[in-house]
């Protein structure tokens, strides 16, 4: 899709922001407020909003994103992957991101976040010995697979739940902490 070059993504951390809390048409409640917090040297991990106007172009161009969308995320998740100094699919230093949604007012109902976004069969290698816990770094990859799973794919959320109790069972476990990285 052919488009006027456009502003769609909004960068901020490492004590600066591109936005502001004046921009919540623009960036949702929840990136004008995170752009806010930045921009006042808040600790906020660094990050970047996508415009609530990207939904409208997005259905007023038959459901096609603007061509110039994805050079703009890709120099967003450069500049946080700078900042932490650590780079998104590396097998050695993973960035691991979050993704939430928002919108101009508070939406119940809105899709559920999913966490641990960067996390795949290799990168979860390198987590675990970054973090020197495996169990802490299979664990969070799970969790990732079943939000990805539930929040993207619609797969229902009981669906893991009930994996994930008879593996407890087959191990005579009640908790999911109780779970070994091999398990």
């Amino acid at each position: 899709m052919a488009t006027d070059t456009a502003k769609w993504v909004y960068s901020f951390g490492d004590g600066s922001a591109e936005g502001r809390t004046d921009m919540r048409n623009l960036l949702g409640g929840k990136g004008a407020n995170l752009a806010e917090m930045a921009s006042l040297g808040l600790p906020v991990p660094p990050g970047f909003t996508i415009t609530t106007e990207l939904c409208t172009a997005f259905y007023e161009n038959d459901e096609q994103y603007p061509d110039d969308l994805n050079a703009q995320v890709t120099g967003a998740l450069t500049t946080i992957e700078k900042i932490v100094g650590a780079k998104f699919g590396d097998p050695g230093r993973p960035l691991l991101v979050s993704v939430r949604s928002g919108a101009r007012v508070s939406m119940p109902g809105m899709m559920d976040t999913v966490l641990n976004l960067g996390l795949n069969d290799v990168t979860v290698e390198g987590l675990a010995r970054q973090s020197g816990d495996e169990r802490f770094a299979w664990d969070s990859y799970r969790r990732f697979i079943q939000m990805y799973g539930d929040v993207v794919l619609g797969v229902d959320h009981y669906e893991f739940e009930y994996l994930l109790e008879n593996i407890k069972a087959d191990y005579k476990h009640t908790l999911d902490t109780d779970l070994s990285a091999d398990e």
